[in-house]
């Protein structure tokens, strides 16, 4: 102990340089080496009362899933529930939530409701998961598209959802009418291809009456961009009272419909685009000819 108090007679000295290292953000071992203190008990007593820099505290891993088990806790949890949740043993959530209220006893039979429908929500996460998946890959399948190819999804397009002429009643005209914004991207992407004029396409709106027209039609201009002059009278759907309507709420902006006018020759040409296809597939029948 001489030895001690011979190489450190002056100890507040000796503490206010400490200190000074200590808050300028050094570590115990920097500030060890740098005044030659080899004594961890003399150097405790130098920095006592001195936190240590943020830098040098080791996050605890397991902040984030104490503070997690407390929270499920709260909820209602057991120990079972939290430790399948969390991955953690039942010693570790019990020190983490011992301080707080253990929650009501369940009934067995609610105990399994809850465990079952936690599993079903797993298992929709998972499900969801893939098929996000699988149409990502799919996506990526399609790269980009040629003329071609989009002029033949075009007329495979119009042909399903356009309308077409019949011998009973004749309407030799290009009207396409749809409630998917991306159809109507696709349709008009498809017309600027065929090098149809934006001047000759007119819109009309087609929606419920209940639902709010003006706020419709704005959108539908953003999607085509196009004025609102552009759009002719809204056509509006009255409500059936027998029937229980789906297409309700603020994503339901009922359907764009989408005319070429004077379009009888372009209309022909879609027709025979159409059973062109047709033909050129493998076992076609061509006698459903209007």
């Amino acid at each position: 102990m001489a030895h001690s108090h011979s190489k450190y007679a002056d100890f507040e000295e000796l503490r206010t340089q400490a200190v000074a290292l200590r808050r300028a953000g050094l570590s115990r071992r920097q500030i060890r080496d740098r005044l030659h203190v080899d004594n961890n008990d003399i150097l405790n007593r130098l920095l006592q009362g001195e936190p240590p820099p943020e830098w040098t505290k080791r996050p605890n891993a397991k902040d984030d899933l104490r503070d997690k088990a407390r929270e499920l806790r709260l909820q209602g949890w057991t120990y079972d529930r939290i430790q399948v949740e969390l991955g953690c043993s039942k010693s570790s959530i019990s020190l983490w939530v011992r301080d707080l209220p253990k929650p009501e006893r369940r009934d067995p039979s609610e105990q399994a409701k809850l465990a079952a429908r936690k599993r079903w929500e797993h298992e929709l996460a998972v499900r969801d998961a893939q098929r996000q998946r699988t149409k990502a890959a799919a996506a990526r399948e399609i790269g980009e598209l040629s003329r071609r190819e989009l002029f033949i999804a075009g007329v495979a397009l119009y042909w399903a959802e356009g309308t077409k002429d019949k011998p009973h009643a004749r309407r030799e005209r290009v009207a396409f009418v749809n409630s998917d914004p991306d159809m109507i991207r696709l349709f008009l992407a498809w017309l600027d291809l065929l090098e149809v004029d934006r001047e000759q396409i007119a819109y009309r709106l087609m929606i419920h009456e209940s639902a709010d027209a003006d706020a419709a039609r704005t959108y539908w201009a953003g999607v085509v961009g196009a004025d609102l002059d552009a759009f002719g009278k809204t056509t509006l759907k009255r409500h059936n009272p027998q029937t229980v309507r789906k297409n309700t709420g603020d994503d339901y902006r009922g359907c764009l419909v989408v005319t070429v006018r004077r379009s009888a020759e372009l209309y022909r040409r879609i027709e025979g685009w159409w059973y062109g296809i047709v033909g050129a597939a493998p076992a076609a029948d061509l006698s459903n000819r209007t």
